[in-house]
């Protein structure tokens, strides 16, 4: 299929295959928008199935970038890059000096910062070869460093925020929370929730991952594969995207999707199907900008941690006003969100 009738491409502006044979570097970085400011979004790095699957990732998730700077208030336009890995080409220095100099011939259109399966470490090494990387180590009390922890308040606010509009309670005690994946952000949500009484399912299919959150928070485990319908007030998916569907929707038994993954719902459509059900649905990009919010305060300067959890308080707000609007437009919460973002974009782009 030709890239530009794909299903996923939205008007983006330039879609980059990089690839470095000495490194075994194969990526894709994908610029959305630059309408309110250089395209800003992680870079993934993950094995896909077929590269078809990653250019695929790379669309939506850029895309979803755009949306989720706009409805922030940050000078970011939406970036993504994904790695193909390959066990033929582990990660190495080499491979993300190759990634780092892709970024640097896009000249400051795109600034990238580690995402699932990138670290602090990996950014530090492409940091070496381009200055268009954040999320690197901070000093002092500056702004910076892993975004996993900001990204999970913002998603602990949103779920405090979604709990009290569609249950009516203004505390999480008891309220049962699944989920679905305890790596860097899940394990820090995971923390949080556990600090404000909740009770907490969890699932993972990295048993490390599920080893460390079991040897220090009380929680049950329960099967990947089961998470997902788990009898429970909320649940966060905390893994990757694609999970709400037409076939697992109506097998839900929450009253609430709140999590930290990108690209929850396969389809625009699938909005629609939660919100027939009566499942309050937080859009990923709203409830969890946190991550991005440091990374952007990192990139520009001048801010403090404290500055950005501040403004991190602010993401509560922003759900609740898509909350009250669904409710009156009789619109799922997505679409909401979509149409704010196109406006502001739209507004920028003059």
């Amino acid at each position: 299929m030709p890239v530009f009738d794909h299903a996923d491409f939205d008007q983006h502006e330039s879609l980059q295959f990089v690839q470095d044979p000495k490194s075994g570097l194969k990526a894709i970085i994908a610029i959305h928008s630059t309408a309110l400011g250089p395209a800003a979004g992680g870079c993934r790095h993950w094995q896909y199935a077929t590269d078809a699957d990653a250019l695929t990732d790379a669309l939506r998730l850029s895309r979803g970038m755009t949306y989720k700077n706009a409805v922030a208030g940050l000078e970011f336009g939406g970036g993504k890059a994904v790695i193909l890995a390959d066990d033929a080409a582990p990660k190495s220095p080499e491979l993300f000096h190759a990634f780092g100099r892709a970024v640097e011939d896009l000249g400051g259109k795109y600034i990238t910062a580690e995402d699932v399966g990138c670290s602090v470490e990996d950014m530090r090494q492409v940091n070496e070869v381009t200055g268009y990387v954040s999320g690197l180590p901070r000093s002092g009390g500056d702004a910076g460093g892993d975004p996993s922890p900001l990204t999970a308040l913002g998603v602990f606010l949103g779920i405090e925020a979604a709990v009290e509009s569609s249950l009516g309670i203004d505390s999480l005690q008891g309220i049962r929370v699944a989920v679905q994946g305890v790596g860097h952000v899940g394990l820090h949500l995971c923390r949080l929730l556990h600090e404000a009484g909740a009770i907490l399912t969890v699932s993972d299919v990295n048993r490390d991952n599920l080893q460390l959150t079991r040897d220090e928070l009380p929680v049950t485990e329960i099967a990947p594969a089961d998470l997902l319908y788990a009898d429970v007030d909320v649940l966060a998916p905390c893994a990757l995207g694609n999970i709400l569907t037409s076939q697992t929707i109506p097998k839900l038994k929450a009253s609430i999707v709140a999590g930290a993954a990108n690209n929850q719902l396969a389809t625009e459509a699938d909005g629609a199907r939660l919100a027939d059900r009566d499942i309050l649905y937080a859009p990923d990009y709203v409830i969890n900008a946190g991550g991005i919010i440091n990374v952007a305060r990192e990139y520009y300067g001048g801010s403090s941690e404290e500055q950005v959890r501040t403004e991190i308080d602010g993401i509560p707000e922003r759900l609740k006003l898509i909350f009250d609007e669904a409710k009156t437009s009789k619109q799922p919460t997505n679409i909401i969100a979509d149409e704010l973002a196109r406006r502001i974009v739209a507004s920028a782009a003059g």
